[in-house]
């Protein structure tokens, strides 16, 4: 896919300089342009590469003046970072903007979907689903019955929507993201065996959320798991059952949440950590990588460690820990010189 640097300019409204047929096909940092690349100048301190890079085309800002002859045609933006973010969205866009129904697929009874929406081979739609405008669905996908679609959403391949779902507009689910399968609830018995408990519950997903590949959001065994709008889940995240995710909350890769546990809005949690059920945390809370969170979290908390604790004082801890054996040496050559 090509692009005129006069067609770029366009999309960004930015002015000209150079040659407005310079022609573009794939992108590249300024040091390494190439013959046909795009790149983009927005810190100060690679100014110098602009001046022997062989991009064809380059984003700068509007200020950027040459002090020697440069080869690249400019387009001058107000910023050249958030223009040069514009147009990597817009090529997804152009990239993804696929309609139509491939064979062979199955759409079952009473599905109703919107406007150009894609369905890839080898999808299966369930009974009574419904699906927005704009909507694409890649290969391999499996949907259940009565699951409800929002507009503008992407699942791409691979994708598993359990029944029931409700998820709302502008979602994205990645390959091999799982939503709604059953959460993990077993009774034991006496002689050692369990039975397991129906998860008659579903998943709801509200707008602009998220989803990374392999990640797993088990449905409720009564009522709803819920993922507030804005939520952004990395891959392979394990979300339990009835569990809550507040708006705008971020989630790393590898963390785990227990069933029943409600997450605030606007928290950051890193990779690799594990929350236990039935605790509550609260807004804005911080909680750092491989960390282990047994108990409720009040508003604006930063923690660390394994149970975590206050993060100020996690720092001060492990700097004494790590200097332990020379501690107990000072403490053995103190102990022998008062014998």
């Amino acid at each position: 896919m090509k692009f005129t640097a006069e067609q770029i300019a366009g999309i960004l409204d930015g002015e000209v300089v150079g040659n407005p047929n310079a022609e573009v096909y794939k992108l590249s940092k300024i040091e390494e342009g190439s013959i046909g690349s795009l790149t983009f100048l927005s810190n100060p301190k690679y100014q110098n590469y602009i001046y022997s890079t062989q991009a064809t085309i380059t984003i700068v800002n509007n200020s950027f003046e040459t002090e020697q002859p440069i080869l690249t045609t400019l387009i001058k933006v107000d910023d050249a970072y958030q223009s040069f973010s514009k147009l990597l969205e817009y090529y997804n866009q152009v990239k993804l903007m696929k309609s139509g129904i491939e064979q062979p697929s199955v759409l079952s009874e009473n599905v109703i979907y919107g406007d150009d929406m894609y369905l890839g081979s080898f999808c299966y739609v369930g009974k009574n689903v419904k699906i927005g405008n704009n909507v694409k669905i890649y290969p391999n996908t499996y949907i259940g019955d009565n699951v409800i679609i929002g507009n503008n959403c992407i699942f791409f391949a691979g994708v598993r929507i359990y029944s029931e779902t409700e998820i709302g507009n502008n979602c994205v689910i990645h390959s091999g993201a799982i939503v709604g399968s059953d959460g993990f609830g077993f009774a034991p018995h006496d002689d050692g065996t369990y039975s397991k408990i129906p998860q008659i519950g579903n998943v709801i997903l509200e707008d602009n959320v998220e989803i990374g590949s392999c990640t797993t959001i088990d449905r409720a065994t009564m009522g709803s798991t819920i993922i507030r709008k804005g939520v952004k889940l990395d891959n392979q995240i394990q979300i339990a059952h009835n569990v809550e995710i507040g708006e705008n909350t971020v989630i790393a890769a590898q963390t785990g949440v227990a069933g029943s546990t409600k997450v605030g809005k606007n928290c950051m949690i890193g990779g690799q950590v594990g929350v236990a059920g039935h605790i509550t945390i609260g807004d804005n809370v911080r909680i750092q990588a491989q960390s282990g969170i047994g108990k409720s979290l009040k508003d604006g908390e930063i923690v660390q460690g394994s149970p975590a604790f206050n993060y100020a004082d996690f720092s001060k801890s492990f700097v004494h820990f790590r200097n332990l054996p020379k501690i107990i040496n000072d403490l053995d050559a103190l102990k022998k010189k008062l014998e």
